[in-house]
């Protein structure tokens, strides 16, 4: 690498611990507010589930999901 082999390998270093710390960061973040939902809201029984998924907003968050896993 002509001498920047330092250079190189350190900001490449930094770059996946950066990426890494983001992720986690976000990650622990996703938790916290999940359980803050859980806790004001509580889980929907079946009844509620069924309920909540005909409501159009819902179908349209729900496909949008389904597509953004695959």
């Amino acid at each position: 690498m002509n001498g920047y082999g330092l250079y190189v390998w350190s900001a490449f270093m930094f770059t996946l611990m950066s990426f890494a710390s983001l992720y986690l960061i976000t990650k622990l973040q996703l938790l916290k507010e999940q359980k803050k939902y859980i806790i004001k809201f509580g889980k929907l029984n079946e009844a509620k589930a069924a309920v909540v998924r005909e409501q159009k907003i819902n179908k349209e968050i729900l496909l949008n999901t389904i597509i953004t896993k695959i």
